[in-house]
C-alpha cells in the first residue's frame, strides 16, 4: 500500500497561474487565500478559474519548514488530550474508590443499586456520542466546545459529592455518560482534521495512553484523598475525592479553551502559511478537500454511514475486541490470583501497563510508517491470545505474570483500530464524524457484557484462574479477526475500483471540487475531481 494516499503524480491537471486577483471598487486587487475560504467563483460552474494559493506554489524547502513548524505546535497543543482523556477516565471511574471508603453504606445502596449507578453512565454515555460528533462537526470553534463540554462534566462530577442517596446518584451519574461521551469521538474527529493518514494512528497512541496512564493516576489521587481527607471540615473522605478531582477538571476544562485547537482554516496561534499547509496536506491525503457540502443538511452525515454496510461491520467487530479487552477492568484482580497481599498486587499491575504503553505507540508508529492497518491489530491480538492460553495452561505465577503483559500488549490493536475507522471513511467529514461516533458508541455494549465474563461464578473461578473467562475472551478475540479479515476484503475491493477507472466511494460536491482546487492551485474545479484516481483505502 505504498501508494495509498499518494496523489498521482501522472495526472495531467495544469496549475494555475499566479494569484487569482479580484477588483475592488477603488481598482485596488484583492487576492483570495485559503484561509479566507473560497474565491470570488467558489459558488459557480466548476469551470470557473480558481485562485492560486501560496501552499500549492511553496518552494519544497520552504514547505518542509512550515510544515515542521505546524506539526511542532500541533503535537503540542493536541498534547493537552492526554491530560482531558486522564479526567475523562478518573471523574467516570472514580465511584470504585469511593465506595471503599463508605459511599455505598452512607447512600444507603443495595449491591445491586450500585451496580445500577454503574451501569447508567453508559446509557448517556451511549445516546449522545453521535449527537455531539455531529455538533461539533458543524462549528467552527470545537476548542470552546470542548472546554464548555469539560466544564459540565467537571461540575456534574463535583455534584457527585453532594448525592443524598440512590435517586439523586443515578440522575448524576446519566448526566455524566450523557456530557463526558462528547470527547472521545470528539477528539479523534479532531485529530483526523489536521493529521493524515500517516500520522493519525501515532497521534491516536498517544491519546490512548491518557487512559492507560490514568489507571496509574486514579490509584494515587484517590489513595492520598480517601487517606487523609476523612472528617475534614465534617466530610466523609469519599465526598472530597469528587470534589478535588471535579475542580482538577473544570480548571483544566478552562485551560482547553485557549490550548486545544480548532480547524485548519481558522485555528488561532497558526501562521497563515502553516494554516495553508495544513489544508494542502489534508487535502493531498485524499485527493479532496476536508469540508462538507453546502447543499448537505445537518443529518446526511448519519443517512450515509446508516446506508453504507462497512460501519455495521466495523461495530460488530469493534464490539467484540472490547469484550475481549474487558480483562482490564479485572487486572487487579486477575493479578490478584497469583497469590500475593493487596498492596504488592497493587504494585505489580501497573508494569504490565506500562509495557502496554510502549508496544502501542510503537505499534501505531509502525502502522503510520508502513501505511498497514489489518496486521497491525491482528499481531497485537494474537499476541494477548498467548497470554490467554498461558492463563488458562498454567497456575504457575511466574507464567501467569508473563502472561498479564502479553495480554496487556493486546491494547496496541484496539489504538490501531481507530485510525483504521478514520482512514476507511475519509470524506466528507459529516460521514467521518458518524461513523467514529456510531462505531465508538455501539463497542459500549462490549463493556457492558465484559462485565459478565469475569463476574460468572466468581468464587469457583478464583480457585481455577478464571479458565471459563479467559475462554470466552479467546472466543471474542477470534471473532474479532475473523471482522477485520472481513472489513480488509471489503476495502481491498473498493481499492481495486478505484484502479479501475471507479468512484473511490463518495460523492464529490461541486463546491468541495471548487475549493479543492483552490486548495491544491489548479486552473479549473473539473481538474480537482481528477485527484481522487490517487487515492487507496489502507488495508
Amino acid at each position: 500500500m505504498a501508494e495509498a494516499g499518494r496523489k498521482q503524480d501522472t495526472l495531467e491537471v495544469e496549475r494555475a497561474p499566479p494569484p487569482a486577483t479580484d477588483s475592488t471598487p477603488n481598482g485596488a486587487t484583492k487576492e483570495y487565500g485559503i484561509g479566507t475560504g473560497l474565491g470570488p467563483h467558489s459558488s459557480t460552474s466548476g469551470d470557473s478559474k480558481i485562485g492560486n494559493p501560496l501552499a500549492a506554489t511553496m518552494d519544497p524547502t520552504r514547505r518542509a519548514i512550515v510544515e515542521k513548524s505546524l506539526k511542532r505546535k500541533l503535537d503540542l497543543r493536541c498534547s493537552l488530550f492526554v491530560l482531558i482523556y486522564i479526567m475523562n477516565y478518573l471523574d467516570r471511574n472514580n465511584i470504585a474508590a469511593a465506595r471503599l471508603k463508605g459511599l455505598q453504606s452512607d447512600l444507603s445502596l443495595s449491591d445491586t443499586q450500585y451496580s445500577t449507578c454503574l451501569s447508567i453512565l453508559y446509557v448517556g454515555y451511549i445516546l449522545m456520542q453521535v449527537p455531539s460528533n455531529i455538533i461539533i462537526n458543524r462549528i467552527a470553534r470545537p476548542s470552546l466546545y470542548i472546554s464548555v463540554v469539560m466544564l459540565l462534566w467537571g461540575l456534574i462530577s463535583t455534584l457527585t459529592g453532594n448525592a443524598t442517596g440512590f435517586g439523586s446518584m443515578i440522575a448524576i451519574r446519566f448526566l455524566l455518560g450523557f456530557v463526558e461521551a462528547a470527547f472521545l469521538p470528539g477528539a479523534l474527529l479532531i485529530l483526523s482534521k489536521w493529521y493524515t493518514k500517516r500520522e493519525l494512528a501515532l497521534r491516536n497512541a498517544i491519546l490512548f495512553c491518557g487512559n492507560l496512564i490514568s489507571n496509574a493516576f486514579s490509584a494515587l489521587i484517590g489513595a492520598g484523598v480517601l487517606s487523609n481527607m476523612d472528617g475534614v471540615l465534617g466530610h466523609a473522605a469519599w465526598k472530597w475525592l469528587f470534589w478535588i478531582e471535579g475542580a482538577i477538571t473544570m480548571a483544566v476544562a478552562i485551560s482547553a479553551a485557549f490550548i486545544l485547537p480548532d480547524l485548519p482554516t481558522n485555528s488561532r496561534g497558526f501562521t497563515e502559511e502553516e494554516l495553508e499547509v495544513a489544508q494542502l496536506r489534508m487535502t493531498e491525503d485524499v485527493g479532496e478537500a476536508d469540508t462538507d457540502s453546502k447543499d448537505q443538511g445537518v443529518f446526511d452525515g448519519l443517512i450515509m454511514v446508516v446506508k453504507d454496510i462497512k460501519v455495521y461491520v466495523l461495530m460488530l467487530t469493534f464490539t467484540a475486541y472490547v469484550v475481549g479487552l474487558s480483562f482490564n477492568a479485572y487486572f487487579p484482580t486477575l493479578t490478584g490470583t497469583l497469590g500475593f497481599g493487596y498492596v504488592p498486587t497493587l504494585l505489580m499491575s501497573a508494569p504490565p501497563w506500562v509495557l502496554a504503553c510502549l508496544f502501542s505507540l510503537f505499534v501505531a508508529w509502525h502502522s503510520d510508517r508502513v501505511q498497514e492497518k489489518f496486521f497491525h491489530i491482528i499481531g497485537p491480538i494474537f499476541v494477548g491470545l498467548v497470554g490467554f492460553i498461558i492463563s488458562i495452561a498454567t497456575l504457575n505465577h511466574a507464567a501467569r505474570y508473563v502472561a498479564l503483559f502479553l495480554q496487556a500488549s493486546s491494547y496496541a490493536g484496539f489504538i490501531v483500530f481507530y485510525s483504521w475507522i478514520s482512514s476507511s471513511f475519509p470524506r466528507p467529514p459529516a460521514k467521518r464524524a458518524v461513523a467514529l461516533a456510531m462505531v465508538n458508541a455501539f463497542s459500549q455494549l462490549g463493556n457492558v457484557a465484559g462485565s459478565y465474563v469475569w463476574t460468572m461464578d466468581e468464587a469457583n473461578q478464583k480457585h481455577t484462574g478464571y479458565r471459563k473467562s479467559y475462554g470466552l475472551v479467546i472466543a471474542m478475540f477470534g471473532t474479532t479477526i475473523i471482522g477485520c479479515w472481513i472489513f480488509r476484503m471489503m476495502l481491498v475491493r473498493l481499492n481495486r475500483k478505484i484502479q479501475a477507472g471507479e468512484d473511490a466511494g463518495w460523492e464529490t460536491h461541486a463546491d468541495v471540487a471548487a475549493q479543492t482546487a483552490q486548495v491544491e492551485g489548479l486552473e479549473t474545479a473539473e481538474g480537482a475531481t481528477k485527484l481522487k484516481a490517487g487515492f487507496r483505502y489502507l488495508v
